[in-house]
């Protein structure tokens, strides 16, 4: 029982920098991005694919983050006139397109066969190789995230951005920068969702096109949501809940056909009872609706 909760300690951990990045950009600068799955794969296939070319770990950690960062920004470049819906569309193509390229650029992915094997991290004379070692590794980067991203939100920076997501034409009026500060919040939003990314292939050691698929993103609108937008304490909180309430399954006799398909079950009705009861979830600070 103990391995299996530091299984779900270390999974937790992980989807707490993906869904505060995520809370970043949609919650903090009003992007709403559909298409931040995309970013968490980016950066498991490029920090799976380095270390196991021989790159340093700690190299690819990082490199996993700035290949985020490169496909948030031409993201905002491209989309850059839509707004609200239409940006949500595209930025869900967005995701298409890079679930296409995982599992069809067989020579760089190896397509639907995955990546086995990942080496777990190493970083200078520190060799993990527990998965307790490795919690105490996800925790420390989760706390670093989550303090960076404090700074960030809660410095006039941070307010600059929410100025930017309630009225983008007063933002501009007032002499902002716009584009160069969405390119800014999506950038920051996928590094943290890169590093993500590359944590959890160093965890799971194998990596295939199916665990970056738009169903995920399902998944992590729900911890957003349900935890409220610009609420970095909020989406750290509804992580912890979305993720433990479906593990109840597992102790519940059924098929395993049908667990899957009930956990997106349970994700969707609980955002549905969030938008019609709590539009600001658990402590949000701007209505969903």
């Amino acid at each position: 029982m103990s391995a299996y909760l530091i299984h779900l300690s270390i999974l937790i951990g992980i989807y707490v920098i993906l869904s505060t990045s995520l809370n970043l950009a949609m919650g903090f600068t009003g992007l709403l991005n559909l298409g931040h799955i995309a970013f968490f794969g980016v950066g498991a296939y490029t920090s799976a694919i380095l270390t196991m070319a021989g790159v340093p770990f700690s190299v690819a950690f990082f490199l996993a983050g700035a290949f985020a960062v490169l496909f948030g920004v031409l993201l905002v470049l491209a989309t850059r006139n839509l707004k609200g819906d239409y940006l949500g569309l595209a930025t869900l193509g967005f995701g298409f397109v890079v679930y296409s390229v995982f599992l069809n650029w067989t020579g760089l992915t190896r397509g639907p066969l995955g990546i086995p094997g990942i080496p777990k991290p190493s970083l200078l004379t520190w060799a993990i190789q527990s998965n307790t070692e490795y919690l105490f590794f996800v925790l420390l980067v989760m706390a670093l995230t989550l303090l960076l991203l404090w700074m960030l939100t809660s410095s006039p920076y941070g307010r600059v951005l929410e100025a930017v997501r309630d009225d983008e034409i007063a933002a501009r009026v007032l002499g902002k920068n716009v584009s160069k500060l969405k390119c800014q919040a999506m950038g920051i939003s996928a590094f943290f969702a890169g590093i993500a990314g590359s944590l959890f292939a160093h965890y799971i050691t194998y990596i295939d096109p199916s665990s970056f698929f738009l169903s995920d993103i399902v998944l992590l609108l729900t911890i957003v949501m349900i935890g409220g937008l610009a609420s970095l304490r909020g989406s750290v909180i509804a992580t912890v809940i979305i993720l433990l309430i479906p593990e109840a399954l597992r102790f519940v006799h059924l098929p395993s056909s049908i667990i899957g398909p009930m956990r997106q079950m349970i994700y969707a009705l609980l955002l549905i009872v969030i938008l019609l009861y709590r539009p600001r979830g658990f402590s949000g600070h701007v209505d969903l609706a």
